[in-house]
């Protein structure tokens, strides 16, 4: 079998989805791409040229995003698909990340309150963490429609 050139071929082979409707931000910092894992979702970005700081290596406002989407997402999961805000998040950056990898990002839920979230976030290249990171999600009442309103799941 002959191998894809291409890095967005190589993910669709193994089984990476590319997210369409992750909303405008995150596919313009994107492309966004989804793994299904057991019950739960790894969110990644192909790092390019586009995503590099002044410095050389990938912003952390990139870094942070991805994070702050992962853990959202995971949030919106374990809520009950409620929608859910950012109130806090604490990022701690471990590894520089360059050009041309996978980044992968993890989140899990630790502790709910009726209306709170507090979640753990990791991001990892090749199985090393870059940035791990804490959050606390508000949860709001549901949605009227929530299929319509998550725009979180891969096309």
């Amino acid at each position: 079998m002959q191998e894809a050139a291409d890095p967005f071929e190589k993910l669709a082979a193994a089984g990476w989805r590319r997210v369409r409707s992750a909303g405008a931000f995150m596919s313009g910092a994107g492309p966004l791409w989804a793994l299904r894992e057991g019950e739960s979702w790894c969110y990644a970005v192909w790092s390019t040229q586009a995503h590099l700081n002044p410095a050389g290596v990938v912003h952390g406002g990139l870094l942070a995003t991805l994070a702050d989407h992962a853990i959202s997402t995971v949030g919106w999961e374990a809520a009950g698909r409620s929608p859910c805000v950012t109130v806090q998040l604490d990022t701690q950056f471990l590894a520089p990340v360059t050009t041309g990898v996978l980044i992968e990002a993890r989140a899990q839920l630790v502790r709910r309150t009726a209306s709170l979230l507090f979640m753990r976030g990791l991001l990892q290249v090749e199985g090393r963490e870059v940035l791990v990171a804490q959050a606390l999600m508000k949860v709001h009442a549901p949605a009227a429609n929530a299929s319509a309103t998550s725009g979180q799941r891969p096309d």
